[in-house]
């Protein structure tokens, strides 16, 4: 990588981060989840450790970052689809939210 793409992908890995930690913590407290400043933490975190291991570990395959940066993404959506689920039971010929 070159000197001059390094502070730019760097400056480009923290403003993810930081749109990523802002646009879980809005969700989940919109969704009213438990612990929205963990799950925002979480999130943001794998993708910085995605980011850190791109600049910092040039042996890192670039699958393992890709797998690391999007645990956490991953991990939130599975918990959001959890808590957005209705409790009622499925009814035959219907679709899922149409009443």
């Amino acid at each position: 990588m070159s000197p001059v793409a390094e502070p730019v992908a760097a400056l480009l890995g923290l403003a993810l981060t930081t749109a990523v930690f802002a646009a879980v913590y809005w969700d989940a407290t919109r969704l009213e989840m438990a612990r929205p400043l963990l799950w925002a933490t979480i999130t943001a975190g794998t993708c910085a450790v995605g980011v850190g291991l791109y600049l910092f570990v040039p042996t890192a395959p670039l699958t393992g970052v890709l797998l690391t940066a999007n645990t956490g993404p991953v991990l939130y959506g599975f918990e959001r689809e959890v808590t957005t689920e209705d409790d009622d039971p499925a009814e035959p010929g219907t679709l899922p939210h149409r009443k």
